[in-house]
């Protein structure tokens, strides 16, 4: 049982909560943009403020460990290392993709799997398969898709898509009857809170000094233009 600090910043959404217990009692986000290196220390301090906390009070920081964006990732989790470092806690990672995939799993009764997908370049994504109960089927991987993508899977089991990557691929993967695009479903600290409880109570905490993100792919830099 602990009071934890949740930071995810994997994609352009930037989202806050505090649990107690595992359960969600401070939460602040905002998406649209990636504004993470502003929003970050504002939101973290909001959410402090909402729960009537204090820093020194924390038990452990869990930080969204991607995959996702180069940038986003970087903020959060030397954000989260530093904070860890400074209070002398633990800290926790948590898999995006995984997280993700309980904004939809938790308020479904149906016996299907579940999709989770986050914008990579043109049509790839970053994605896994997961059961209800969490189990992953699929490996978090980098999926180029097309027509063919998921197609063992779709064959015999109902498959949900969503996150900021499925509505790029509705268009190739929507003619399968057992392809179901579920809108409006994004990163969010909120769907931490069961996660980060559960790796406290269990002790899964990361060497703070040596934690990377999980990139999943190099980081490619734009070439610089050159000045005529």
């Amino acid at each position: 049982m602990a009071l934890i600090l949740n930071i995810e910043t994997a994609t352009t959404v930037c989202s806050v909560s505090i649990a107690k217990d595992g359960k969600l009692i401070a939460f602040k986000e905002q998406g649209g943009e990636y504004s993470h290196a502003e929003n970050l220390t504002v939101f973290i301090q909001d959410v402090l403020q909402q729960a009537n906390v204090q820093l020194i009070e924390l038990n452990a920081i869990a930080v969204s460990k991607g995959p996702g964006s180069y940038t986003g990732l970087r903020i959060g989790v030397s954000a989260a290392k530093g904070l860890c470092y400074a209070l002398e806690i633990p800290l926790i990672a948590i898999n995006t993709l995984e997280h993700l995939s309980l904004l939809v799993s938790e308020n479904e009764k149906k016996d299907v799997l579940y999709c989770p997908m986050i914008d990579a370049r043109r049509m790839e994504v970053y994605c896994s398969v997961f059961k209800k109960n969490g189990e992953c089927i699929l490996p978090t991987c980098a999926k180029i898709i097309d027509e063919n993508s998921f197609e063992d899977i779709l064959k015999i089991n109902t498959l949900f898509y969503f996150g900021d990557g499925a509505e790029k691929c509705k268009a190739v993967l929507s003619n399968n009857k057992n392809a179901i695009f579920i809108k409006d479903i994004f990163t969010s600290a909120k769907s931490m809170v069961k996660l980060s409880e559960q790796a406290y109570a269990n002790k899964l905490f990361e060497d703070v000094a040596y934690f990377e993100p999980f990139y999943l792919k190099d980081f490619v830099a734009g070439k610089k233009k050159e000045d005529n």
